[in-house]
């Protein structure tokens, strides 16, 4: 008896050690209701720190569909039969997919976790940046080009992945043979600014950060509002012209985007206030022509530095206002030579930013800063 005395009390322990796996249905309690977001939600169950990040619909398009991470904390097993990604506690390698979500690991002070990245060449992040250059981080590719002997290698925690059309079933399924836990992020999907913001919360719950995710994300709308009530105290709604053609089409934006939002919190009028629809409407040349001549602005020309080279590729446009007086800005002041965008990066996160630029551009005499950020005006 000495002699199994021991084995017995260890085998006692363990057993005490192993907990049951709850029903799935058990983890309704909100951890974190977003309050501008309409993509996600983190809930949890009482006495326990294991949350569940629920996505919904993080791509474009009609089909309606949830994905599902279980973060398990403390040893606690996933639900049982729960078919969706499991993360073991917090995050410590992860694989970025898109710049955005490195910009929000960023500014929670975890850039070092990031271990992959999908598009290094296009990258503003100077921390990641020098982390590429230094080995610490590799670039894994990108769609159907993703490296997974260089992914293996990485020993990621967990792939955030960023789509736009639907599941990349091929990649997910390979995730899934190889055990690499993902998650779809749907922050490109939201069409509220601080929306888009918000899902900085999503990447610190993810990172065990969630206390520092919901005070960094808690000064970005305070700024925002503030911002928006000094636009709308002005009488003036210049009228704004948005986009340039691609392969041969103009895409104009809905009127309830993220980027007509934008610009009506800055005390701006959309052009094409008309396109009420659901998503971009393609315009032709003749119509472009009729509502750029109506504007008092011309924003986001993409590919073109300066107004003559907006003269060259859009010819018929030249003797518009806004060509003419110079009010032609694009969003490329913070871009690299590979044509990447600090817009679309921190510009992400940072809504209150970009706001501060419009503003400056349209109401000078309210602006509160002296430079822009992440527009340029062409010259």
């Amino acid at each position: 008896m000495r002699r199994l005395l021991p084995l017995l009390c260890g085998l006692l322990l363990a057993a005490c050690g192993q907990r049951a796996a709850r029903p799935i249905g058990d983890f309704t309690l909100p951890v974190y209701t977003p309050r501008y977001a309409s993509g996600f939600e983190i809930t949890g169950a009482a006495g326990s720190r294991s949350t569940l990040v629920t996505v919904h619909n993080p791509w474009y398009g009609d089909e309606v569909t949830d994905q599902y991470l279980f973060i398990a904390r403390d040893g606690e097993p996933a639900p049982a039969g729960f078919e969706g990604q499991v993360l073991r506690d917090e995050t410590r390698r992860v694989v970025c997919m898109s710049g955005s979500y490195i910009a929000m690991l960023d500014a929670l002070g975890a850039a070092d976790r990031v271990v992959g990245v999908s598009g290094a060449q296009y990258l503003i992040n100077e921390t990641l940046r020098r982390r590429i250059a230094r080995g610490e981080a590799a670039d894994v590719g990108f769609d159907s080009n993703v490296d997974f002997e260089r992914l293996m290698a990485l020993r990621p925690d967990l792939v955030m992945l960023f789509g736009i059309g639907g599941a990349d079933t091929a990649l997910t399924g390979k995730l899934r043979e190889l055990g690499i836990p993902y998650l779809y992020m749907g922050e490109h999907c939201e069409e509220s600014p601080l929306g888009k913001s918000e899902w900085v919360v999503v990447a610190a719950e993810i990172a065990g950060l969630r206390t520092e995710g919901s005070r960094l994300f808690a000064a970005i709308p305070e700024r925002y509002e503030r911002l928006r009530a000094l636009a709308q105290q002005t009488a003036a709604r210049p009228r704004v012209m948005l986009n340039t053609p691609y392969r041969d089409t103009w895409f104009m934006p809905a009127r309830n985007s993220y980027m007509v939002r934008l610009l009506e919190d800055a005390g701006a009028r959309y052009v094409f206030e008309e396109n009420t629809a659901t998503q971009t409407l393609p315009i032709d040349i003749e119509q472009a022509y009729y509502l750029t001549s109506k504007s008092d602005f011309w924003l986001n020309v993409s590919g073109c530095n300066t107004l003559d080279e907006v003269r060259r590729q859009n010819p018929r446009l030249a003797d518009t206002p806004p060509v003419r007086e110079g009010r032609v800005y694009d969003n490329n002041r913070r871009r690299n030579a590979a044509g990447g965008s600090d817009f679309w990066e921190s510009g992400v996160l940072r809504p209150d930013r970009v706001l501060a630029d419009l503003v400056h551009i349209f109401h000078p005499e309210l602006s509160e800063t002296d430079e822009l950020y992440y527009y340029r005006q062409l010259e």
